[in-house]
């Protein structure tokens, strides 16, 4: 596998992000929303993947007090089954730990089933369930947390 690099989301990276994100989910954000978060959300905190100068995957969180809350990942579809994903978390969870960070969370389909067992790799664990989470289709949503240096190497 190549080496990926995982840097901080620059606005010229957005067009990408956008493709990324419709292709990847039936309710995508939009190009304001993203620029809200960039502008105006002083949690924010968007990271993207690259490979060979292309942007294939971001991922977004909110940095609270000593936790991250992811608010959206993906990588595009011709990336994905390839590790990309996990390589995204394991280097985003890795800086987190470096800046202090204890733990982080977030919510995932019910029916995605590839992103759990991933996350549950990553020493995430289910701690409840958001009824009715999803706008776009009413499903729910499990709440997962996972303690950051204790029970995943993220290295």
């Amino acid at each position: 596998m190549n080496k990926g690099i995982v840097r901080p989301l620059h606005p010229d990276d957005l067009e990408a992000i956008l493709e990324i994100e419709r292709v990847s989910f039936a309710t995508p954000w939009s190009i304001e929303a993203f620029k809200a978060e960039l502008k105006d959300n002083e949690y924010a905190r968007y990271l993207c993947l690259e490979l060979e100068g292309q942007v294939i995957g971001y991922m977004g969180l909110w940095f609270i007090l000593d936790e991250g809350h992811i608010t959206n990942i993906a990588i595009t579809p011709n990336h994905r089954g390839q590790h990309w994903g996990e390589f995204l978390m394991r280097s985003v969870m890795g800086k987190m730990l470096e800046q202090g960070m204890e733990r982080m969370t977030l919510e995932v389909r019910v029916s995605n089933s590839p992103a759990q067992s991933l996350y549950k790799r990553l020493g995430f664990v289910i701690a409840g369930v958001r009824k009715g989470y999803y706008a776009d289709t009413g499903e729910d949503a499990m709440i997962m947390w996972a303690e950051l240096g204790r029970k995943v190497n993220v290295t």
